[in-house]
């Protein structure tokens, strides 16, 4: 079977996307009494689960 390729991100779902990661970072950071280790960890991995795809997206883009 052969794997489909995705349709790219457009500009408006890279914006969205980041505009939700933004309030997710802000919902937890104020959210929460002290920052310590696993809301720095769920933070990084959270900013990684969001940004390489853009990344990914943006790069294709430009090819």
């Amino acid at each position: 079977m052969i794997p489909k390729r995705r349709k790219p991100l457009s500009n408006f779902q890279i914006v969205c996307i980041i505009l939700m990661w933004a309030i997710l970072m802000t919902i937890i950071i104020s959210g929460t009494p002290t920052l310590d280790g696993p809301v720095i960890l769920s933070l990084i991995i959270a900013t990684l689960l969001v940004f390489i795809p853009v990344y990914k997206a943006l790069s294709r883009r430009n090819k």
